[in-house]
């Protein structure tokens, strides 16, 4: 190991409270008021309207620098591996919505173009997600179950589903919530709402994700064994479900059981080759539309749907639907469902462009891309699409094969749109289990999140608490509540971990003006005569009365009990006070004069004997509040009770490493009165002590000029009080 470097250096300088602090550095009190913000925010001039226009169509601003000769071939190599990707894809995520596969196709069309214009990602693949899909789906169960649709067949004389009817109600009832996601994500934006995702932390995110990666696969086990159970909704929906599902194993389609194992091993197979051979293919293996192809083949050769029962996708339109405005008597029924999607979505979305963002220098505008997914869910909600967001596997394909602008997400919707218009009926013969097959192959991703659990055991215990509670909750109930329970959890543990602090008393490194924990360091020392407490939370109504008890269970001091005392002793001085003066009353003259006198020498002597400073308490208190980031009502009580307190038992209060927040805080919550001034507060916790060993030296001698310690040289001038303090600090710097 290297020797380190040392470096001495000295300090010269006057000890600084919070008022010398103001005068040196001129504190302006000039704020402008709240009509002078709003004059400014709405000022208009050219530049500031130009960088809005730029800023709300970013198309505008990148497109006419687009290097044709830097970034074509990219993305025209990435955008059509993308457009490829989305075909499979996007009619397997339309069987998790329960709409029409035709529709998974709108999906990955509409929206991609809106997000070209108005979108700040680069890499990003927006289109249709599992997650969001599923949370959809769960809406239109909801909504538009089959039990609704049910009509009399004459031929077999039983009750059999409307499907043409069903499922034009439910892609009215998915273009309703995906409208209404859209319209509050638009909101948010233009409110400034961004910082939403901030309440979405990545274990959360992870969490949910690999919940809502569960009930994507118990989806989407009806296809797998060929069977129909009843979809439940509501809480334990999941294991309701799962129960039908084991109950109707006996019922399973044979010939669909072999098209789902033969598919899932054959993309598992595939997918393995492509990683082995990634490194020397230009372009990935397209492994889903390779699967797709095939298995639409093989059905249409062998007549899967005919001879063994194989359910397949059936009739796909060709061609594009007019826009249609969705159902406005749906908004009421879907209100909470589409704000749950606008923060999922949006969530996935951010986190996944600040990625890319970070790794290739360049900056994702948050605000700015909730409009955009805004924009891209509320026009693709009147084109009759359903929720869309951004999908992991495909960013990466778009990242890995060249992709550099935002041009690789637009030539993949230039892709689909020649599928959707020419060549989207040659798949009518697709078997569903196929679809189904590419969705659990794809979710093997989340499912690797399951080993998030054993690294947030190491590193950060209560991240892996919200990890699982996240998990348990998605799973239990719907997507959409798990969600929001899963939010309340997390802001519940941030609020126990401001409830549950860690209060030290510091001590001093030697020959340094550094302090740290008594217990942490061995090297560490207190400071003689003066006690440093320090809590590691901000302090306000949920702790302000943990933080007075720990400091007295650090300190050692039992502040009640003391005071109890102090008021006992003066109780019992005015009774005797009393006493001696009844007794002054009866007697003449000459005892009036010389028995009182007596008396009160006795009794003085008793209180002076027991007013003694203890030579065990310190002679002052150092409230470390560096951690402290805002005060409230409750918090400043707190500090002007510490100070009151402990000043009537003789020792001094003074609060250190206050920011200026808080110095404000203090300010406006009546902390400072004609007794208590700035001359309290301090920059820093070694100016403190240096105050407080300043104060001590001049109340023990008044003509003594000069002390030396153990950690730094003192001159203090006897002739002024409060004045200045010469230090000569040596430090050690790595």
């Amino acid at each position: 190991m290297a020797e380190r470097r040392r470096m001495g250096y000295s300090v010269h300088r006057e000890i600084l409270d919070e008022g010398a602090v103001d005068e040196l550095a001129v504190k302006s009190d000039s704020k402008p008021s709240l009509s002078e913000k709003v004059k400014k925010s709405m000022r208009c001039s050219g530049p500031r309207l130009k960088s809005c226009m730029l800023g709300s169509v970013p198309v505008v601003s990148w497109l006419p620098r687009y290097s044709i000769r830097e970034n074509a071939l990219g993305d025209l190599i990435s955008g059509i591996s993308v457009g490829i990707m989305h075909l499979p894809q996007g009619m397997a995520y339309a069987l998790l919505a329960s709409v029409p596969p035709v529709f998974g196709l709108f999906s990955s069309f509409y929206p991609v173009l809106v997000y070209f214009i108005f979108g700040t990602s680069k890499h990003i693949s927006i289109g249709t997600y599992a997650v969001m899909s599923v949370m959809i789906g769960g809406v239109i169960e909801r909504l538009a179950p089959d039990s609704n649709f049910m009509i009399w067949d004459n031929a077999t004389n039983s009750s059999i589903v409307d499907i043409i009817s069903r499922d034009s109600e439910r892609v009215r009832v998915a273009a309703a919530v995906t409208f209404m996601s859209g319209i509050i994500q638009i909101l948010l934006g233009l409110v400034q709402f961004g910082f939403v995702v901030t309440y979405l932390s990545e274990p959360l995110v992870r969490g949910y994700t690999t919940g809502a990666a569960i009930h994507v696969i118990v989806s989407q086990l009806k296809y797998t064994f060929g069977i129909s159970p009843v979809r439940y909704s509501g809480a334990f929906a999941l294991i309701y479900t799962v129960v039908e599902i084991c109950s109707l194993i006996p019922q399973t389609n044979i010939g669909t059981l072999v098209v789902s194992i033969v598919a899932i091993t054959g993309l598992i197979l595939a997918k393995e080759l492509n990683a082995y051979l990634g490194k020397k293919l230009p372009v990935p293996i397209p492994v889903e539309l390779l699967g797709v192809v095939i298995a639409t083949l093989v059905s249409w050769q062998v007549n899967l749907e005919e001879k063994y029962g194989v359910d397949v996708v059936g009739v796909i339109p060709s061609g594009l639907q007019p826009p249609v405005l969705p159902t406005a008597s749906l908004f009421s029924q879907v209100i909470g469902d589409a704000f749950a999607l606008s923060v999922v979505g949006y969530g996935i979305a951010i986190s996944l462009g600040r990625i890319f963002a970070l790794k290739y220098g360049y900056k994702v505008d948050s605000n700015q891309e909730l409009i955009a997914l805004g924009l891209s869910n509320s026009i693709g909600g009147i084109f009759q699409c359903f929720a869309i967001s951004c999908s992991m596997s495909r960013t990466m394909v778009q990242e890995s094969t060249g992709g550099k602008t935002q041009v690789a997400g637009a030539l993949s919707a230039i892709v689909i749109l020649f599928i959707t218009l020419w060549i989207g009926a040659l798949f009518e013969d697709l078997p569903k289990a196929v679809l189904a097959a590419i969705i659990f192959v794809n979710l093997h991703g989340m499912m690797k999140q399951f080993m998030d659990i054993p690294a947030l055991w190491k590193s950060n215990k209560v991240d892996m608490v919200i990890w699982v509670v996240t998990f348990i909750l998605t799973v239990l109930f719907n997507p959409d509540l798990g969600l929001a329970g899963a939010i309340g959890f997390s802001m519940l543990t941030v609020i126990f971990r401001t409830q549950l602090p860690k209060y030290s008393i510091l001590g001093q490194i030697p020959d340094t003006d550094i302090y740290r924990p008594l217990e942490d360091y061995d090297q560490v020392k207190p400071v003689p005569g003066i006690l440093i407490f320090r809590s590691s939370a901000t302090l306000y109504f949920a702790n302000a009365e943990m933080y007075q008890e720990a400091l007295g269970e650090k300190s050692g001091i039992d502040i009640t009990k003391i005071l109890s005392a102090k008021k006992k002793l003066e109780a019992k001085r005015k009774r005797h006070e009393k006493k001696i003066a009844k007794k002054a009353d009866k007697k003449n003259a000459v005892d009036m004069e010389l028995e009182p006198e007596r008396e009160e020498q006795k009794d003085i002597a008793i209180i002076e004997m027991d007013a003694e400073p203890d030579s065990s308490l310190p002679r002052a208190i150092v409230l470390d509040l560096s951690p402290v980031n805002f005060l409230d009502t409750v918090g400043v009580k707190a500090l002007r009770s510490i100070q009151r307190d402990y000043g009537e038992i003789g020792i001094e209060v003074v609060l250190a490493g206050c920011q200026t927040g808080v110095v404000d805080n203090l300010q406006t919550g009546g902390f400072f009165n004609d007794k208590v001034t700035k001359s309290c507060l301090f920059s820093t916790v070694h100016d403190a002590v240096l105050h407080c060993q300043s104060a001590r030296m001049h109340s023990h001698d008044e003509g003594m000029n000069y002390c030396r310690d153990l950690d730094c040289k003192l001159i203090a001038h006897s002739e002024m009080v409060g004045g200045w303090v010469e230090m000569e600090i040596t430090a050690t710097h790595l």
